[in-house]
Parts: C-alpha cells; structure tokens; sequence
C-alpha cells in the first residue's frame, strides 16, 4: 500500500522587477494579512527603503512596528520575537540582507505567524528558503523554518547594492552544481532522501548563472534581474525537497569551516563558490567541468583563489580536511581528506599557489 505523502511550502506571491518596492502594501493585501505588521531591518536598508516602505503601510493605516537589528545573533531574533509578542503584531516583514531577512524568517516560525521578505541585495537564496542562518560563536547554524508568504525583489535597488554582495549571491547559486552532485552521491551510497524535480531546479538555476554570466555587470539592472530570479529558484528548490540539500553540499561544509578558521574573512557566497571549484574536481577530475565553474566565477568578478577570498593557503587546506565533521552529511569529502589530497586540489584548481 502506497503511503508517501509530503507537505510543501512555497512563496505564495512573488513579485520581481523594476519599482516594486511601492507594491509591498498591495502585496499584503492579496496575502490576505491582516492586523498589525513588524518591520525587521538593518540600519542601512531602513535609510535605504524600510522607512519609505514603512510610510505606505502608515497611509494605508495598518501602524507599523519597527525593529533595526544591528547583527545576525539569537539575541536579535528574540529581540524580534519579543518586540512581536509586546506589540501585539500579526505578521512580519523582513527588509534587507540575509541578517534582516533571516532573522525574520526564524522569529515568524517561533511565533507562528507569517513574513514578507523584502531583499535589499542579491546576496544569497535565504530570501526565499526555508532555512535561516545565525553564527554563535565560531560556529554557524542553519536553522529550519518557514519559508516567507511572498516576495517583493525591487530590481532597481538590488542593482544599487554593493557589488561583492551581487557577486556573492551569484557564486552561492553556481555552487548548485556540486550540491546536487554530492546529493545524488548521497542517494547512491547512503540512500539519502532524494526529489528529481528538486535537484533539476536546482541545477537549472547554477545553469542561468553561467550561461548568462557575461551578463552580470555591476549597476546593471538586468543583472539583478537575472540573479534574483535564480536565487527564488534556489529557494523554491530547497522548499520542494524539505531540507537544504539542493543547494549545500560539500562546498558549503568548506565554507562553514572557513568561518570557524578565519571569521568574516570573506562573504559566504565567495567561499562556497571556491569550494565549488576544488568539490567539482573530486567529482570530476581534469576532465571534470570545475573549469567552467571557476570561468564563471571569475566572469563575475567572484573569488577563485584563497589570496582572493583574504585566506592564507594552510587555512584552506586545515579547512578542507576538517569540515567533514561539521555535520551528519555525506558528501564527496566522505570521510575526510589527507592533507596531501587536499593540498593537491587546491594546487591543481588553481586555489592556492
């Protein structure tokens, strides 16, 4: 007797594109949200937007909350859930970065309500998915949780951001590539839960990015249009598969450890796209396609090499042979690399010197 059954979240509205920053209100609206709403933000996104925003929803009549987190920490996340409880709010609705956006989407599942994520940058597929991201300490954790009720991606705003966050969301994409792989080497060897429709999603967002990355320029908004419609891809492929496998695999395990090793060194998305490169050659070899991936890369101006990323080369390689332990999930890495191997591919993909 067939007995599988799955529950899928998903984004019920989102809206991408040029000037949508002055439809959040309608947004909200067609989500059938009522009551009071909190705005979690940062302090340059609430110059940049938040307050703007802010003012619609005053107009409108709906008295918001606001709520300018100063790090990505628990604490600001029971900042929020506190402020939420005390003001009575129904709803919530992130305006930034992936701090902003994180922290939003972890106090919405503690509370059990729902949140809009506003992006203010295309820095990494958190403003879709349905995990959250916090550091404690020399660690990081990746947390479950729901995914947001809409999106509203202003084009235009996100082309304005820094140029390294672009980047950086754009590298974090790329490294689909070897997440899946290292998933379908999971289903073959540990019989890991798999979803054909999720790891295609996911591969077809790393293949946007490649094919189109002779399009991503700074201050472009066409790029920021591309970009951002691959990170909701991402995200919505994370969401069919219930978990962060279609795009976190052995790359992501690298970067983790990178943060525990050298703490903000270098944005996330950078370092998952290095660890791209060298996981792709364990998969592949020389005759592997951990080229296309580092021309890719360097097309868009994203790191490909540890002098790049600001990380001494030893650092990698204590990196490479340790983040196995980092957590219960088989990857190409397996159970570990000598320091031999791992300084042979990183010399041979060009990583370090």
């Amino acid at each position: 007797m067939f007995e599988k059954s799955k529950w899928i979240r998903l984004p019920r509205n989102v809206v991408v594109g040029h000037g949508v920053r002055s439809a959040v209100v309608d947004t909200v609206d067609d989500l059938h949200l009522q009551g009071r709403p909190l705005f979690v933000t940062s302090p340059t996104p609430r110059n940049v937007v938040t307050d703007s925003v802010a003012s619609d929803f005053e107009a409108a009549g709906m008295d918001p909350v606001t709520v300018t987190v100063e790090s990505a920490t628990f604490d600001s996340v029971e900042t929020v859930i506190e402020t939420a409880e005390r003001e009575d709010v129904s709803y919530l609705v992130g305006v930034g970065g992936g701090k902003a956006i994180d922290i939003a989407k972890m106090a919405s599942e503690h509370l059990g309500i729902g949140f809009l994520s506003v992006p203010t940058a295309a820095s990494h597929d958190g403003i879709v998915s349905n995990r959250g991201s916090v550091p404690d300490g020399n660690t990081r954790h990746s947390v479950a949780a729901e995914p947001p009720l809409g999106v509203v991606a202003d084009t235009e705003i996100l082309a304005d951001a820094p140029w390294e966050l672009t980047t950086a969301g754009c590298a974090d994409i790329i490294s689909n590539y070897t997440a899946v792989m290292d998933w379908r080497l999971a289903r073959r060897l540990k019989d890991v839960e798999y979803s054909e429709y999720a790891a295609a999603l996911s591969e077809m967002t790393a293949e946007i990015l490649v094919d189109n990355a002779d399009l991503v320029r700074p201050g472009l908004e066409e790029s920021a249009w591309i970009v951002t419609k691959a990170l909701v891809s991402s995200g919505v492929a994370m969401s069919i598969a219930g978990s962060s496998r279609p795009a976190s695999g052995a790359e992501h395990l690298f970067s983790h450890q990178l943060d525990r090793l050298a703490p903000d060194a270098a944005l996330h998305g950078h370092q998952v796209g290095v660890g791209s490169i060298m996981t792709a050659y364990l998969h592949g070899g020389e005759r592997g396609f951990w080229r296309d991936i580092r021309d890719a890369l360097s097309s868009i101006d994203a790191p490909t090499t540890a002098a790049e990323l600001g990380i001494d080369d030893d650092t990698v390689i204590e990196a490479l042979t340790s983040c196995h332990e980092i957590r219960d999930r088989y990857t190409i890495l397996g159970d570990g690399m000598n320091e031999h191997a791992a300084r042979e591919v990183a010399t041979k993909t060009g990583v370090i010197g």
